[in-house]
């Protein structure tokens, strides 16, 4: 048979490990040896005709795809004109999109002929030598599809040994020419968050650290530099969350790593071990989602907030040596607008790395989902399921929390207007609150904005309800390379001579503004706009 394997992702960075995971349990097999394997790969960004033209090259006669929140609605598409070109081609579909109830999609998408839930790693197993007895699918433990008008859910598959798995880089469709790999170190999570999809996935299950340090020397002889690790128990046991890091420590100056930490779990240990890591080893992805008791106790996520404040404080003084960033969900349960923005302000003034504030995703299997209307959340019905209105916040207080998003995304993370913003939010509550009413309606826009009219657009703010960081901000105006002569509160721009030939490089000017002087010099053979020095006159 051939069999066609549709791997579309949301970027191209991205490469999913549904394919080779898969794949690489039935390499060596009559169902590798018997079938015919290809991909067609792309991103939502592709061209849509281009990939249905790839796929009809192939004529395959069974094609497999994964769906989730971001690609469901690309993927779709696609497969409904691949139906009609092909009425014969028989379409099975897994992925995040399928771990809650599949009836409705399966009636409503009439070209689909069955999805997977769950673990899948067994399935293509069980599955491809009955896969033209539709009566024998029962048999297949994750299946759901319609037989005879009925639909037939087979609940979630579970694999039997994690650890026994054979690697998703043993299967030649393996992706290395991405900017990172992801390595799956544990299944499973020891957090029971209701928003997650890991939330109900019990118990964790764990590969040893020689097979992860086997792995690991694979990757680095496949010339491979950044490794992205699915591991969200990573220090949910103190013990193996040192062991990794140990071993993480012997890759220093050849692999980086990013992982997600829980903040509350940082104890004394730990801090020491991180405090002793190399620089540049480690990116940390801390989630905190709220900074209030009662809203994580509703989603039952373990850890109160003191704990975790006090872990990511830890985690903020370790900024020269590694990246960090940490993310609330606005659109939980019990979470009101006026809390996000002060949880976002609080965050900001403690100088954490990167700030990220989404709204909350209700995805199909997870409890959230489940308890949607006992909660009264509204969601949106079609991917990706964003929250749209809750008790506690009103549709238009999320759209002003994703204005709150998108200015920390341009004004904070990794920005060089950062410290000035971070002023701001020392300033107060009120004074942060109003950063957002003004600029709603056009927050949008500024992503596509220049560097030097982003920084106009803040000084309009400044100027109106901040007028005490005037200089602060005309000092980085000019620290930044912006031009000069388009700086706001600019008097004059006055060239200064030099004579000593140790200065042929060098040009310095006087420059007055409404609230200061300075005398700018410039190292002309190191940058041409970016000044060497600032001297108050």
């Amino acid at each position: 048979m051939k069999i066609l394997w549709l791997d579309i992702n949301s970027s191209y960075s991205h490469a999913s490990l549904a394919l080779p995971a898969l794949h690489a349990q039935i390499i060596g097999t009559p169902l590798d040896k018997g079938n015919s394997w290809n991909v067609v790969r792309g991103s939502t960004k592709s061209d849509m005709d281009e990939i249905i033209g790839q796929v009809e090259q192939e004529e395959p006669e069974i094609l497999f795809a994964t769906l989730w929140l971001f690609t469901h609605e690309f993927v779709i598409n696609i497969l409904s004109r691949i139906k009609a070109l092909r009425p014969g081609v028989m379409i099975v579909l897994g992925g995040p999109e399928f771990l809650g109830e599949n009836e409705e999609f399966l009636r409503r998408n009439i070209g689909i002929d069955a999805v997977f839930r769950g673990e899948g790693e067994e399935f293509l197993g069980q599955w491809l030598p009955i896969c033209h007895e539709k009566g024998k699918w029962s048999d297949v433990k994750g299946l759901c599809f319609i037989l005879d008008g009925n639909y037939i859910d087979c609940g979630k598959a579970v694999v039997s040994d994690f650890a026994s798995l054979r690697y998703p880089e043993e299967s030649p469709f393996f992706v290395y020419d991405r900017s990172f790999v992801q390595l799956e170190t544990t299944r499973g999570c020891f957090n029971s968050c209701q928003f997650c999809v890991s939330g109900a996935d019990k118990p964790v299950r764990s590969l040893s650290i020689e097979q992860i340090r086997s792995r690991l020397n694979y990757f680095e002889k496949k010339n491979i530099k950044s490794i992205r690790m699915l591991d969200r128990t990573f220090n949910g046991s103190t013990k193996r969350c040192k062991e990794m890091l140990d071993l993480m420590t012997e890759y220093n100056g050849r692999l980086t790593f990013h992982l997600e930490i829980h903040p509350s779990l940082l104890k004394g240990e730990l801090r020491d071990e991180l405090n002793k890591m190399p620089k540049g080893l480690l990116h940390l992805e801390a989630g905190i989602q709220s900074l209030h008791d009662e809203v994580l106790s509703e989603c039952t996520r373990n850890g109160d907030v003191e704990s975790a404040l006090d872990g990511l404080e830890f985690l903020f003084t370790l900024s020269d040596r590694m990246e960090t960033h940490t993310d609330l969900i606005a659109g939980l349960p019990l979470y009101c607008y006026r809390d996000i923005v002060e949880d976002a302000r609080v965050l900001v003034t403690m100088n954490a790395g990167e700030v990220q504030l989404e709204t909350l995703k209700v995805l199909p299997g997870t409890r959230m989902r489940e308890r949607a209307e006992e909660l009264g959340l509204r969601y949106s019905p079609v991917p990706p399921y964003e929250i749209l209105s809750t008790p506690h916040i009103s549709f238009n207080e999320l759209r002003r929390a994703m204005i709150l998003s998108r200015l920390l995304d341009i004004y904070f993370n990794h920005s060089p207007l950062r410290e000035l913003f971070r002023e701001i939010a020392m300033d107060g509550f009120e004074l942060f609150e109003k950063i957002v009413d003004f600029f709603d309606k056009e927050s949008g826009q500024l992503f596509f904005l220049s560097l030097e009219n982003k920084t106009k657009k803040l000084y309009s703010f400044i100027e109106k309800f901040d007028p005490k960081h005037i200089a602060q901000f005309q000092r980085i105006w000019i620290e930044n390379g912006i031009n000069m002569n388009t700086l706001p509160g600019l008097k004059s721009v006055e060239p200064i001579q030099y004579s000593s030939s140790d200065e042929k490089h060098i040009r310095s000017y006087r420059v007055s503004t409404d609230k200061g002087c300075w005398i700018v010099r410039y190292d002309r053979s190191v940058s041409q706009s970016v000044p060497i020095e600032i001297l108050e006159n």
